[in-house]
């Protein structure tokens, strides 16, 4: 029998990828000692507060159909934290909610690309972005995130491997995995790229509001320059310790949600109702349980870096209190770092200090060894 031609482009993009990390959920399972360091998936208290409102609206009847962008409630919401955040007016027609990032990024893709055009991206990257991008006939760029610059990301480097066929500029800020917060020069310098040819930016902030220390998330977004070409995606999987409700969004131009809509509404045709109202919730208050988390994920990270230290295969350079970096001098083999439960990166560079993985935080609290360390390095299996 005869197959799309996207079968073949995702051919190793989808579960083959998972492979380790399912090996070692299940070597866990048989009670060995692992430490995950693949799915950020937090291991931390999800707030109260989010949990009843999803009970509230199911026990209200809140079961039935959406639709393809989102209540009002919450496209409001959404409207009014993008407007906190970037100090402009964003209004409803400029959010769409989804499932998630990751269908939020898909809904994405499909709206900017086609067969043959180019994403350029650093690398490494998260492991669902090449398939995403594959998805719709589109090729990614690697461009190498080089420990000189703190791993983020460099328009120079960029502007090298820019072509005719360049669509989409695609960041990822903080990074996953190397916990890079890229900075307002870094954002201009890219932006200014991205306006000389006529790019996209499509930008992951997913783990937008973990960042610890004297870091300073910014986006795109928040550039008026940059906001008519620039598309957000994120949810409340990593801040909020949600992953399982799948509660997701884009932000960007009415233009581009316009365009995009009719994707969601093909895709989906609506979003849960009930975990719209838990969303809202999200959107619209504080909880102390996500700044627990956010201060037990950084003590963590610091306790591994002075457990790791002395490691033969491994050097540390402090670039302040805040802001530890371990770099591997040797090339890493695929399967070597697969092993470990680690992100596939060319030079087998990771930076572990600055924003830990919810994935890496789990592994630390469940190691014995580990988790003493994790214990001198500020009481964190208290707080966590």
């Amino acid at each position: 029998m005869r197959y799309a031609a996207i079968t073949e482009r995702l051919e190793g993009l989808g579960g083959a990828k998972w492979e380790i990390h399912n090996l070692a959920r299940s070597l866990k399972a048989s009670g060995q000692q692992i430490i995950e360091l693949t799915i950020g998936e937090p291991d931390v208290p999800t707030p109260a507060e989010l949990v009843s409102a999803a009970k509230a609206g199911i026990d209200a009847g809140r079961l039935g159909y959406s639709n393809g962008q989102g209540e009002e409630h919450l496209l409001s919401a959404l409207a009014a934290k993008y407007s906190a955040r970037t100090g402009r007016v964003v209004g409803t027609d400029q959010v769409i909610a989804l499932p998630g990032t990751q269908t939020s990024l898909f809904a994405v893709m499909m709206a900017l690309l086609g067969p043959g055009d180019e994403v350029i991206v650093g690398d490494p990257m998260y492991a669902t972005y090449e398939g995403v991008m594959a998805t719709t006939g589109a090729v990614a760029v690697p461009v190498a995130l080089r420990p000189e610059f703190g791993f983020r990301l460099q328009a120079a480097d960029v502007a090298r491997v820019i072509t005719p066929r360049t669509r989409v500029l695609f960041l990822n800020t903080p990074h996953n995995p190397t916990g890079a917060v890229l900075r307002s020069a870094d954002l201009a310098a890219l932006g200014a790229l991205a306006k000389q040819h006529d790019l996209w930016i499509v930008s992951d902030e997913v783990y937008a509001t973990l960042v610890h220390g004297s870091h300073h998330f910014t986006s795109p977004f928040a550039d008026p320059a940059l906001a008519r070409r620039t598309v957000v995606v994120s949810s409340i999987a990593k801040s909020h310790a949600l992953p399982g409700f799948r509660c997701g969004w884009i932000a960007a131009s009415e233009e581009f949600c316009a365009a995009a809509k009719p994707i969601s509404e093909t895709m989906l045709f609506s979003s849960h109702p009930f975990l719209e109202d838990a969303l809202t919730v999200a959107m619209e208050q504080d909880f102390p349980e996500n700044a627990a988390a956010k201060h037990a994920y950084f003590a963590r990270g610091q306790a591994l870096v002075k457990g790791l230290r002395g490691v033969n295969t491994l050097r540390s350079s402090e670039r302040g209190e805040d802001d530890p970096l371990l770099v591997g001098p040797h090339r890493v083999q695929e399967r070597e770092v697969g092993a470990a439960g680690c992100e596939r990166t060319d030079g087998g560079v990771h930076e572990l200090g600055r924003h830990l993985p919810a994935g890496v935080a789990e592994g630390l609290q469940h190691h014995p060894v580990l988790a003493a360390l994790v214990r001198d390095g500020g009481g964190v299996a208290d707080q966590a």
